[in-house]
């Protein structure tokens, strides 16, 4: 299918594991593959491992139901990843369980892909996005193919945050939520919310009749608006509540200062148990809640002229937005507020909940306009199992606790791993692309610190 694309020796070079090259660490498990900068610095708790390198691009990712996990190539199209069962492969990496790599397939040739990747409750239909298309395959796991391109959605806005975030509902399978992002840093756009700018909207794909392509934003329903770039979306496995994290405005002013260091705040955003009979039977005006954006931003850093009673997560404007009738008072009143906020510009991509839904992970890809780098880090967040809301009250500003860092963030993005898309697998194994990089690490809990098989 591919031809010439990733041959056997693009394969031979993405091996995960060789044996006898474990070498002692406190802080990375060397198996085989290196990264050609200073490796990661693990929580305790946790054990992490380097298993893929060579990629282009790797953003989202998926797991099929033969275990084998499918990674979408930002430019090039997507990838499966096959990987030694438990007890096939006596070289297995440092990670207990995890076996070598046994096949890299080209499943398909997209260049227009670039980050949303999902399956179908059944695991036989593949779903992948461009910034303007959504695209489904017929998928079959076990002969490893995709065939049949068909598009299902279209006209997306083509212009600014160029990833279409894609989620089917496992409470409601047949939903796609489709999460577009803003065509500019402050995007008047998004004051429409007939836009389809800066939201999620919601497809019901089982109605889609044959040949049929549904039409971004009208087909759809929107779920929430005034989210200004929500790149990472999930679905509680207990409640069924959505929620997305969402990367905020730059360059930000508030009375004549410069407050972009610190503000405004990236948010966790609370989507609510999600009701298709209900979303689907109502008017358009009462179709999701507005969040805020482009009118209001999340605070961070109290450090701001006229911060008053305030506190990190409130709504606040700005320089900008003065003088189009809202004030502090009314972003606080009007719009729904963040569940949690996370400090600026740490720009988070992807979120995925454990299976026990006691916590989420979240990606978080790193700054770029900012004095000093942050982000570039995974973290978790601790969740209430059986409320499916976070633990951490909504003024939080330790809600995300790292698990995978850079040991030196003034070296990125050039020199560092850059978090993007995340997958969990069957063992509760938290996979992750570094798309700067072309890699994928895995991270696991652990009874100690240590490594398994380091001294």
């Amino acid at each position: 299918m591919f031809g010439s694309i990733q041959r056997a020796a693009t394969a031979a070079s993405l091996l995960l594991g060789l044996i006898g090259s474990t070498q002692a660490s406190t802080s990375y498990c060397y198996n085989g593959l290196k990264p050609s900068y200073v490796p990661p610095v693990i929580a305790p708790g946790y054990a992490a491992q380097l298993v893929v390198s060579g990629l282009i691009k790797p953003r989202g990712m998926v797991f099929d139901s033969t275990g084998a996990l499918l990674v979408v190539q930002a430019g090039a199209g997507i990838i499966r990843i096959e990987f030694h069962k438990p007890g096939e492969d006596e070289s297995r990496n440092c990670l207990e369980g995890l076996g070598s790599m046994t096949q890299v397939t080209n499943l398909v040739e997209n260049k227009n892909l670039n980050h949303g990747i999902e399956l179908s409750s059944d695991g036989k239909t593949l779903y992948a996005s461009s910034n303007v298309e959504v695209f489904r395959w017929a998928y079959d796991p076990a002969a490893a193919t995709a065939t049949d391109q068909q598009t299902v959605i279209a006209n997306m806005s083509s212009a600014g945050h160029i990833t279409r975030t894609l989620l089917f509902s496992r409470k409601h399978p047949d939903i796609l939520f489709v999460s577009q992002g803003s065509s500019a840093n402050l995007d008047p756009k998004a004051l429409d919310p007939s836009s389809g700018i800066s939201q999620i909207r919601a497809f019901n794909m089982t109605s889609l009749t044959p040949g049929q392509v549904y039409s971004y934003p009208s087909d759809g329903v929107r779920l929430g608006w005034g989210l200004r770039n929500s790149v990472g979306v999930a679905e509680h496995p207990a409640t069924g509540a959505i929620y997305s994290v969402e990367n905020s405005a730059d360059q930000i002013h508030r009375g004549g200062a410069d407050i972009h260091q610190d503000n405004p705040g990236e948010e966790l955003n609370d989507h609510g148990v999600f009701d298709p009979a209900a979303l689907f039977a109502a008017t358009p005006e009462n179709q999701g809640p507005n969040h805020g954006y482009p009118h209001c931003l999340s605070l961070w850093s109290t450090d701001i002229p006229d911060v008053g009673s305030m506190t990190v997560g409130s709504r606040f404007v700005y320089d900008d937005m003065k003088g189009l009738g809202g004030d502090d008072a009314t972003c606080g009143r009007d719009y729904v507020p963040p569940r949690l906020t996370f400090a600026a510009h740490t720009a988070p991509l992807d979120i995925k909940f454990t299976t026990a839904g006691d916590a989420a992970y979240v990606s978080f890809h790193g700054s770029w306009n900012r004095d000093r780098p942050a982000g570039y880090h995974l973290a978790v967040v601790s969740w209430n199992a059986t409320s499916g809301e976070p633990i951490e009250p909504t003024d939080s500003t330790t809600a995300a606790v790292d698990v995978l860092t850079n040991i030196d963030n003034s070296v990125c993005p050039n020199a560092c791993f850059r978090p993007a898309g995340l997958a969990i697998d069957g063992e509760g194994r938290v996979f992750m692309t570094s798309d700067s990089t072309g890699e994928v690490y895995v991270v696991q809990r652990v009874a100690t610190g240590l490594w398994r098989g380091v001294d």
